[in-house]
C-alpha cells in the first residue's frame, strides 16, 4: 500500500468551505471528477493540518509522496508553521520524494530550496489565465503531454520571485513567469490551482472584487472568463499515478 501525504496550509474562505469543501477537499474532489482515473486502492491519503501544533509531520521515509495546498497565508510572513515546514521539504527533496505544491505550496518549496517569494511587482493575478508550457516542458514526466496552451485558475498576490539553483520553468504567462516549476526529477509544483472548480474561481473574484477594482481589473470581465481547466486539473490525478508507478 502506498501512502500520499496531503499536508494542509491554510483554509479557503467560510462560504468556499461551506459549499464546496477545503483546500484538501476540493484536491480529493478533483481526483475523483469525472474524467479522472479515481485514485488507486493501493493508495491511503492522509490529510496533515500543518498548522496544528499538536500534529507531527510524517516520516519522510514513511510516505511515497506529498501534496502541498494552498493557503491564505503570506509566505514572507515566515510564520513558526511555514518555517518548520522548510526543513523538511528539503529532507524530503534530498531523498528524492515525490512532491507537487500549489499556490502556497509553491512558493513555500521555492523559498525553501534557495530561491524567493514574496509580493509581485504588479499586484494581485485572479480569474481564469491561460498558461504556455516552455520547452523545457516538453520531455517532463509530469508536463510532457500536456497541450502548449491551457486555462488554469488563479487567484494569487505573491509569486517565485527568485528561482532556486538548478529549477526548471515548465510554464509561464505573461503576468508570472514562474507558472510550474520542477526541482529535481520528480519534485513540482505549481502557482495555479489545479483544484479549483469554475464555481469556486468565481467565488475567490467575488471576495477580491475591491482589491481587484483597486488595481484596475474588470471584475466582470474576469467573471465572464472563467471556464472549466480540464488539463491543470489533471495534473493531480498524473500526479497520484506517478506516486503509485514509483518503485519503493
Amino acid at each position: 500500500m502506498r501512502r500520499l501525504a496531503i499536508l494542509k496550509t491554510g483554509d479557503s474562505f467560510a462560504d468556499v468551505i461551506s459549499h464546496h469543501g477545503d483546500f484538501d477537499a476540493l484536491f480529493l474532489a478533483a481526483l475523483s471528477s469525472p474524467g479522472t482515473t479515481p485514485p488507486s486502492t493501493e493508495l491511503t491519503i492522509d490529510i496533515i493540518d500543518v498548522r496544528d501544533p499538536d500534529v507531527a509531520l510524517p516520516s519522510v521515509e514513511a510516505i511515497d509522496g506529498v501534496m502541498i495546498t494552498g493557503s491564505h497565508a503570506m509566505v514572507s510572513d515566515r510564520e513558526a508553521w511555514s518555517e518548520a515546514l522548510k526543513p523538511w521539504l528539503c529532507e524530503a527533496r534530498a531523498r528524492q520524494l515525490p512532491m507537487f505544491g500549489v499556490c502556497y505550496g509553491h512558493q513555500l518549496m521555492a523559498a525553501a530550496f534557495g530561491g524567493d517569494s514574496g509580493y509581485h511587482p504588479d499586484g494581485r493575478e485572479c480569474g481564469t489565465h491561460s498558461v504556455r508550457l516552455t520547452e523545457a516542458a516538453r520531455g517532463d514526466e509530469l508536463f510532457g503531454e500536456l497541450p502548449p496552451h491551457f486555462g488554469a485558475h488563479l487567484t494569487h498576490s505573491q509569486s517565485v520571485l527568485a528561482l532556486p539553483a538548478a529549477t526548471t520553468v515548465l510554464a509561464a504567462n505573461d503576468h508570472d513567469p514562474h507558472q510550474a516549476l520542477r526541482y529535481g526529477p520528480r519534485q513540482w509544483s505549481v502557482q495555479f490551482h489545479p483544484e479549483f472548480t469554475p464555481a469556486v474561481m468565481r467565488t475567490y473574484l467575488e471576495h477580491q472584487r475591491d482589491a481587484l477594482d483597486v488595481q484596475g481589473d474588470d471584475v466582470a470581465r474576469l467573471l465572464a472568463g472563467v471556464n472549466a481547466t480540464p488539463v491543470a486539473t489533471s495534473l493531480l490525478a498524473r500526479f497520484v499515478e506517478l506516486v503509485v508507478a514509483v518503485k519503493p
